[in-house]
């Protein structure tokens, strides 16, 4: 059962309803109908994500992240990050007023800077501790590049790996862009070499992100969690 129902989802955001639907099939797709977590939203604020800002690729994902998160957490709120150099808010989307939510956080940020993964992980993983949750996160972490520092971002995901949080991160930007090496790279990180278990997944939606179906998007940002749960229950750090 969704934690929240079509007519929560009806009442409260109707414009999410086809989203709600699509999310539907994915997770059945994928065994997750049954399955609870805390759903996660982290965006990059650097200079060169102002484009995805203005043609709406950003509240696009917010308003497929809300539609996903409906099925797993019950609260219809998603708690979002927005970092660059560091943390430029820590706030969240909910139903009710997602409508233009992403534009009216961003009116109120200041500088566009780098790019420090770290950052914003340290602040998921606190809000999550913080939180006292009792079911895995999947965090959707988008970015259009590369971390400025590569050794910090590297450290978090093998550090986060005994933590019941997966990270799926989303590349805004040229699928064969040289700036998603890194995250490449990090999808692939040796088991158990580097980290217990698998953690995180990869996939680049494309210099448009909006022309990307949400059949297709929410496969690809649920193609790996059913293997790391799998994994993360077999060590103990699922219940």
């Amino acid at each position: 059962m969704p934690a929240l129902s079509l007519r929560n989802v009806e009442e409260a955001a109707p414009a999410l309803v086809s989203l709600y639907k699509s999310a539907a099939v994915s997770l059945e797709k994928h065994g997750l109908h049954d399955e609870t977590a805390a759903v996660y939203l982290v965006v990059d604020y650097s200079g060169s994500m102002r484009r995805y800002f203005r043609n709406g690729s950003v509240q696009a994902l917010a308003d497929r992240v809300l539609g996903l998160s409906a099925h797993l957490d019950d609260d219809g709120r998603v708690p979002v990050v927005f970092f660059s150099t560091g943390i430029d808010a820590e706030t969240e989307i909910a139903l009710e007023n997602h409508h233009g939510r992403i534009e009216r956080i961003v009116a109120n940020l200041g500088h566009m800077g780098r790019t420090n993964y770290h950052v914003a992980m340290d602040a998921v993983i606190d809000h999550y501790l913080e939180s006292g949750a009792d079911a895995p996160a999947l965090v959707v972490f988008q970015t259009d590049g590369g971390p400025s520092s590569r050794l910090a971002a590297e450290r978090y995901v093998c550090k986060a790996a005994t933590l019941p949080m997966f990270w799926q991160f989303i590349g805004f930007g040229n699928p064969r862009s040289h700036q998603f090496d890194f995250l490449r790279r990090l999808d692939e990180l040796a088991v158990p070499q580097y980290r217990c278990v698998d953690n995180a997944g990869f996939f680049a939606a494309g210099t448009d992100p909006r022309r990307v179906s949400d059949a297709q998007l929410y496969d690809r940002l649920l193609g790996e969690f059913p293997q790391w749960l799998r994994a993360a229950r077999a060590e103990g750090i699922v219940r």
